[in-house]
């Protein structure tokens, strides 16, 4: 492609994502609030030299979800292996792996007064592990801190290494998640490098490893996928006893990145939810700004004492008639 063709193609793609921001709807309309707890996270964050994603992804929810003195930490570096065409996170050959890091997310979650934190990374695919034996530090930091605050982790693939996976499990998260983003078809478009069957697979290995965590991932809609191919997707993370699923609409962050293909109504994420809850999953987060650690703690609230997926069908499907039958009542 040549240099005018190029620039023509990124500057019509520029006036189509201003367009999409101008004609959003309502409901995905977000007033930036910092009030003091906005600032003495941030605060917090810098003085110990961490990252969060809510920040290097440019998650829509941070005034929110700061305000209410919660944050999803990011540790291996704020650079990721991979270039994946929905993720704002900067991408390039990472130079940070700092082995102290696990006890200054765990002095910040101490300062922070959290009972349920959230921990994810980029991708390290230049580590042996991944990064796993990180992750498994920071968990066990915090649980020497504050042993009694839970702690969900949001892998990377490992590039398929179950042994790094067992590394994690092997360290007792409350929350397994790793996401799987998209559905089939448009998965190796939207995700870089990483497979579709593969994050299944590491979803089904980490039921099998310890069946005890409760698991869960996330769907992004609006890439150009159909209603049935989100329920095909609920169908194959339920296939491996996923026990948490969330679905929220997908935001370009900049014009390098997708297109939006469609605004989903808060009506339609009600009838996914209403679609996952039949599928048997312990707790369904979905609306057009859910995103995978959106309102961490509340989901895993919601799902507390609910079967886990290890259990047989028919113990699901019993418990599930009688959740509908409740619901029913109440509405």
């Amino acid at each position: 492609m040549s240099q005018t063709n190029l620039q023509a193609k990124q500057e019509e793609k520029a006036r189509i994502m201003q367009e999409q921001k101008m004609s959003r709807p309502d409901w995905l309309k977000i007033k930036a609030k910092t009030g003091d707890n906005y600032k003495s996270l941030k605060e917090i964050m810098r003085t110990q030299s961490l990252h969060t994603v809510c920040e290097e992804a440019q998650c829509p929810n941070i005034y929110e979800c700061w305000e209410q003195r919660t944050a999803t930490f990011m540790i291996l570096g704020d650079i990721c292996t991979r270039a994946c065409r929905f993720c704002a996170v900067n991408t390039g050959r990472p130079t940070e792996l700092d082995l102290r890091e696990p006890k200054r997310v765990a002095d910040a979650v101490v300062a922070m007064n959290l009972q349920h934190v959230v921990v994810t990374s980029v991708a390290r695919d230049d580590l042996a592990d991944g990064g796993a034996s990180v992750f498994a530090a920071t968990i066990r930091e915090i649980r020497k801190r504050v042993p009694d605050c839970g702690v969900e982790v949001l892998i990377p693939d490992f590039g398929g290494n179950w042994d790094a996976l067992k590394v994690v499990m092997d360290a007792s998260p409350d929350i397994l998640n790793h996401n799987v983003e998209t559905v089939r078809r448009l998965s190796d478009r939207v995700r870089s490098r990483a497979k579709y069957e593969r994050t299944l697979e590491l979803l089904r290995q980490a039921k099998e490893m310890r069946p005890d965590i409760r698991t869960k991932s996330s769907i992004m809609v609006g890439l150009g996928e159909s209603m049935e191919e989100v329920f095909e997707t609920m169908d194959d993370l339920r296939a491996v006893a996923v026990d948490i699923v969330t679905i929220g609409q997908y935001l370009q962050p900049t014009e390098k990145h997708l297109l939006v293909e469609k605004f989903y109504t808060p009506t339609e994420f009600l009838r996914m939810r209403g679609e996952g809850l039949q599928r048997g999953f312990a707790h369904v987060e979905s609306g057009p700004m859910v995103r995978s650690s959106y309102h961490a703690h509340e989901q895993v609230q919601r799902a507390d004492g609910k079967p886990l997926q290890s259990l047989r069908d028919d113990e699901r499907r019993s418990f599930l008639d009688g959740s509908v039958s409740k619901t029913a009542s109440q509405a």
